[in-house]
């Protein structure tokens, strides 16, 4: 009996045991077949650590190679929430150094996650700050910061990049292709801890952008926003820009807009005061216009400098409105309507010409159309077709009513008269280069267009000379060099669709000298307060520009305080 019941004893552990082999067969049959590739997975994340390989990206020069925009590396801090314990204590020693509330770090650090990032981009200040604390679950990733070191100049041309380098605003976004790069990545190995070993076990490097070297010269482009930033501040004006290009080519050489902004500093700053107005704002010109149909006159032999027109004394009945001239004149040869701004004898002149040839050579100086710039949001202006004319057209838009034009559209145009009679297309990236300073994209200068012969535009550049010399832009002469300009002082439209007689858009364009242009340069004024003509308020912009911009180039540089060394 004794030995029977030990027997079935034995037999029952045995097949306990037995049955409990089974299991753990079955069970590892089960791990081997079914879940290794899911636990193999969990290996590799728990000993491997993916991480991107950030590529340089591309900086921005002028066109001496100063540099406008490059990346400096930082610290990056990271939290392992699942491996803090005491998070309040790790809390309350971030708070002052990163400057950030309770809430913010609190909700970052209490997430069931093995990586978070907690603050992007320090300075070395805190970065120092925070590795002294020696705080357990924190680490650093190095990542890059845009630098602008001219913070203001140039914002509207240059924009900037967000806190993944990736372009917003500006040359910045329109060539983020070539400044971008490409990303690598690495896979480093990590111990039980999850702390990262300097062991790598797979590696694509990444691939540097590109650098991007403007036409905009450092110099040029300062002593042109002092200019524009005085003007708008004096005449407390809504907006105002400021173009500076080389005639001969295209090439953008200073480029402005007010407001403005701190490329480094961007928080509360408003859209409008991102926006690039000499390229995106569409104004009517005013009497700057008149120099297209003084040019058609002249191409198409309808007149001649010393030819007379009556000037009705100031007030001319036509077309069912009457038209004024801020200045009573009875007689004036063709020369001196343009030279003192005459409304009714341009009119008079445009009507020698007709609708459809004063039509063809607005469209001829890219007025309507965009010119192909390189940086997005040129806009193309607005010029109506003849069928869509009124009668009172005829009468309005020679002189510039009833017609939209950009900053841009103006240089050009004014180009066209200092150039010989090419319009050509304006452009502001020189081209683009590897980190080697090897040339990847060349932009050269482009024609467009042949608009008027060279005998018009000599002809119209003596005329615009006495504009300077002798006309309603005695304030743009410059000392010690000629120039040549016009003058506009344009009334805006009320919301009614009647003209304002207290908004007005005061604008210069011009070039100098004026027998061998070195600039065209135009000045436009939205709005300003207190003395609101062209003559007084943007001629002297071009005049303090044209001046220190000369003898810049021709080898006595000024000395210029505030910009990047």
């Amino acid at each position: 009996m004794y030995i029977s019941n030990y027997r079935r004893r034995n037999e029952a552990v045995f097949l306990v045991f037995f049955i409990f082999l089974l299991l753990c067969i079955g069970r590892l049959f089960y791990i081997q077949f079914f879940r290794s590739s899911h636990l193999a997975s969990l290996a590799n994340k728990q000993h491997n650590q993916l991480v991107e390989l950030e590529p340089r990206r591309g900086a921005i020069y002028d066109c001496n190679l100063k540099m406008q925009a490059f990346n400096m590396s930082l610290d990056s801090l990271y939290a392992v929430p699942n491996s803090i314990k005491d998070k309040e204590s790790v809390i309350d020693k971030l708070m002052p150094i990163l400057g950030t509330d309770r809430a913010y770090l609190k909700d970052r650090l209490y997430r069931s996650k093995a990586f978070i990032w907690l603050a992007r981009k320090l300075t070395p200040e805190k970065s120092e700050a925070i590795k002294k604390s020696n705080i357990k679950g924190l680490g650093f990733m190095k990542e890059t910061k845009r630098i602008y070191p001219n913070s203001y100049l140039a914002s509207h041309i240059i924009g900037f990049s967000g806190m993944d380098n990736v372009g917003l605003e500006g040359a910045e976004r329109d060539f983020n292709q070539y400044l971008s790069g490409m990303p690598g990545w690495a896979i480093f190995l990590r111990d039980a801890r999850l702390k990262k070993l300097d062991i790598w076990e797979k590696m694509v490097l990444p691939v540097d952008g590109l650098d991007l070297v403007l036409t905009v010269d450092e110099v040029i482009q300062y002593v042109a926003e002092r200019e524009l930033d005085k003007a708008f501040k004096s005449s407390r004006a809504k907006s105002a820009s400021v173009i500076v290009m080389d005639p001969h080519t295209g090439r953008i050489l200073a480029m402005a807009s007010r407001p403005t902004y701190d490329l480094n500093s961007r928080s509360g700053v408003s859209k409008d005061s991102m926006r690039n107005r000499a390229i995106c704002d569409l104004f009517e010109p005013g009497s700057v216009f008149k120099i297209v149909t003084a040019s058609a006159a002249l191409e198409e032999k309808k007149v001649t400098e010393e030819d007379v027109f009556f000037c009705e004394n100031g007030a001319y009945r036509v077309g069912g409105r009457i038209l004024h001239d801020h200045q009573s004149h009875g007689n004036l040869t063709f020369r001196q309507v343009i030279e003192e701004s005459s409304n009714i004898g341009t009119v008079k002149v445009a009507m020698l010409l007709g609708p459809d040839t004063v039509y063809r050579y607005l469209k001829s100086f890219g007025f309507g159309s965009k010119l192909g710039f390189d940086l997005s949001g040129e806009i193309s202006g607005m010029i109506r077709p003849v069928r869509q004319w009124s009668k009172t057209s005829i009468t309005a838009i020679p002189i510039g009513q009833e017609v939209g034009v950009t900053a841009l559209q103006l240089a050009s145009a004014i180009s066209v008269i200092a150039n010989g009679g090419q319009l050509m297309k304006p452009y502001i990236v020189d081209s683009v280069r590897d980190n080697q300073g090897q040339i990847i994209k060349q932009n050269k200068p482009t024609l467009i267009r042949k608009v008027i012969s060279l005998d018009t535009a000599m002809r119209i550049k003596k005329i615009l000379t006495g504009v300077v010399e002798e006309g309603t832009g005695r304030m743009a002469k410059v000392s010690g060099f000629s120039a040549a300009g016009k003058t506009g002082t344009a009334q805006k439209l009320e919301p009614n669709g009647a003209y304002s007689h207290t908004k007005f858009v005061a604008s210069f364009i011009g070039f100098a000298p004026a027998e061998d242009p070195l600039l065209a340069i135009v000045v436009t004024v939205d709005e300003p307060r207190g003395s609101y003509f062209g003559g007084v308020v943007a001629a002297p912009v071009f005049k303090n520009i044209a001046g220190d911009v000369i003898r810049y180039l021709k080898g006595n540089e000024m000395p210029v305080e505030g910009l990047a060394q």
